[in-house]
């Protein structure tokens, strides 16, 4: 933080103190709380759905693996280089975690990447506002690799703010030794915020999560941050074994996940230069660049033009401009849901939908071993999502809108 920030967090004009001791009093979801300045940021929860793939070669990696352990460590390691990007990233750029923005329902992220690996396409969008929920894919053209998933934040203060993630991940992987892709269930870790006392905040992951395959393997991965007297920042150790033998380590993940780790073969205890099969340090595997189409000519619900008010507010610290966007595009939406409420319909997502009727097949087969349900935290996100290539392919087919099209939607969504 600059000295002005500095100043706020220690009491300047009570801000960041009356921050904490509200959150210490508040029994509601967390989100809605006021932030002090100094800690709002410009970016829409929306687009966080980037971070699962900003080293898009890593991404696309397994689909070129003919062996099938080998191409579940492959995920795994995917898994694991998209964590600094997920949960650290902001706090490094900005020296302490921001509190994004809260997408109204139906705000959307497009964009992809080119490298290497070719063209991998995001489409992230909110599904659900009550509760908040965010469904993304992202898709390795050439290759086929495919994530999709749905995620929201429960969060609770008990000494610090902790954060249970809901929802789950999906990997397909095309095999090419297997006419049957793969299929990779993913499970989210929960945090908690460090630095809140000094307010410098910023993410620690705890607990553990799970990658498990239609292929017959799991890993799984422990979290564990610095304690009082022992430990490294943002440590981790993982291990792939075959599904229900915990115990048999194939491969086993240790370092920290902000900085570097290291892959060895077997079981944590035999490591030495001789099991060592890959490493990974961050600092040395710069990430790809999402491009996104310039704000003129993104559709009005996209993020980046939606919030295009509120981000100049915040970048110029005029905090009442930045209520007042903000207001426009909350009574905008309210008046949006009222509307709809008195018509008898409701609002349609132009990319995802709810699996409702049979159990969904990924979490029936796979589920039971990292413990999650068939109904997916459906009734805490809003439904179980998945994409919809139907609904895809017709947004797709729809030519570009028109200026007068789109400030209609700018006006009757977001009051712009």
């Amino acid at each position: 933080m600059d000295s002005a920030q500095q100043q706020q967090a220690n009491g300047g004009g009570g801000s960041w103190g009356s921050f904490l001791k509200s959150i210490a009093s508040f029994n509601g979801d967390l989100a809605s709380l006021t932030a002090p300045p100094f800690i709002l940021s410009s970016t829409s929860l929306t687009e966080f759905s980037s971070y699962w793939a900003e080293h898009p070669s890593v991404f696309a990696a397994p689909a070129k693996e003919p062996d099938a352990a080998k191409r579940a460590l492959l995920v795994l390691k995917w898994f694991l280089t998209t964590l600094k990007q997920q949960y650290a990233s902001r706090s490094e750029q900005y020296g302490n975690e921001k509190k994004p923005l809260n997408p109204f329902l139906g705000e959307l992220f497009l964009g992809k990447w080119e490298d290497e690996a070719g063209t991998t396409e995001l489409i992230s969008e909110q599904v659900s506002h009550h509760p908040p929920a965010t469904a993304y894919t992202i898709t390795n053209i050439p290759t086929g690799v495919r994530l999709e998933g749905y995620n929201a934040q429960k969060a609770s203060f008990s000494k610090t703010i902790n954060i249970k993630q809901l929802g789950h991940a999906v990997l397909i992987v095309p095999a090419p030794s297997s006419t049957e892709p793969d299929t990779y269930l993913i499970t989210l870790p929960s945090l908690h915020i460090e630095g809140l006392i000094f307010g410098s905040p910023f993410i620690e992951l705890d607990g553990a999560s799970y990658i498990t395959s239609s292929t017959g393997f799991t890993a799984k991965i422990d979290y564990s941050g610095k304690g009082w007297l022992s430990g490294k920042k943002n440590s981790f150790t993982a291990s792939l074994f075959p599904t229900g033998k915990e115990k048999d380590v194939i491969f086993n993940v240790s370092g920290q996940w902000t900085k570097n780790f290291e892959i060895h073969s077997g079981a944590a205890k035999h490591n030495g230069k001789d099991s060592l099969v890959g490493s990974w340090d961050p600092a040395q595997q710069p990430t790809t660049k999402l491009i996104v189409a310039p704000i003129e000519a993104q559709h009005p619900l996209e993020s980046r033009r939606a919030w295009a008010g509120v981000a100049t507010g915040i970048a110029k610290g005029d905090m009442e401009a930045v209520g007042q966007e903000k207001a426009k595009i909350e009574n905008a939406q309210r008046e949006m849901r009222a509307k709809e409420k008195a018509e008898g319909r409701m609002w349609q997502r132009r990319y995802f939908g709810v699996q409702a009727g049979a159990p969904d097949p990924v979490l029936t087969r796979l589920g039971p071993a990292v413990g999650l349900a068939e109904h997916g935290d459906a009734d805490k996100t809003g439904g179980l999502w998945r994409f919809d290539s139907a609904k895809a392919d017709k947004v797709n087919a729809q030519p570009p809108l028109t200026e007068e099209e789109a400030r209609s939607i700018a006006k009757e969504l977001l009051g712009q």
